[in-house]
């Protein structure tokens, strides 16, 4: 594993750890600074795509103080590099609390795509991008894939 591959990896699981704390301040702190008038970007399962860092950060801060507990398992975790740019795709596996109150959860599957930009401070993210996986497809998938 090179030493970008690590470094975008560490950046990406402080991404998903500043969620599970609802550190505002961490996470102001991974997204990118923008430049030339390129904004970063942001599509939350189900909303459309939220532009401009200043909108990116109040998203984040809203879905944190609203979500009482969030676990993130990432599975099939894949980084590309080139250049000054990376993506990262995963599978983010989430255990929520459920709306029956503190007693219940909640799971849940989103695949996601993590864009990084090398900055003078390190990789810092440019783009998230999760799209909620239905439940019930992987079996009809593995089933088809048997059958043909």
């Amino acid at each position: 594993m090179s030493v970008d591959t690590a470094a975008v990896e560490t950046v990406n699981q402080e991404f998903y750890t500043a969620i599970e704390n609802a550190d505002l301040d961490r996470m102001t702190e991974i997204w990118a600074e923008e430049t030339g008038g390129a904004q970063v970007g942001c599509v939350h399962p189900g909303w459309p795509i939220v532009s401009g860092r200043a909108e990116v950060l109040r998203s984040w801060a809203l879905i944190m103080a609203n979500t009482p507990y969030i676990q993130f398992v990432l599975t099939d975790v894949r980084v590309m590099i080139l250049g000054d740019v990376a993506v990262l795709t995963c599978e983010e596996n989430i255990l929520t609390a459920g709306d029956e109150g503190d007693a219940s959860f909640a799971a849940g599957k989103v695949v996601a795509s993590n864009t990084f930009v090398r900055t003078p401070e390190g990789w810092r993210l440019w783009l998230h991008h999760g799209s909620p996986v239905l439940q019930g497809e992987d079996e009809d998938e593995e089933g088809e894939e048997e059958t043909s």
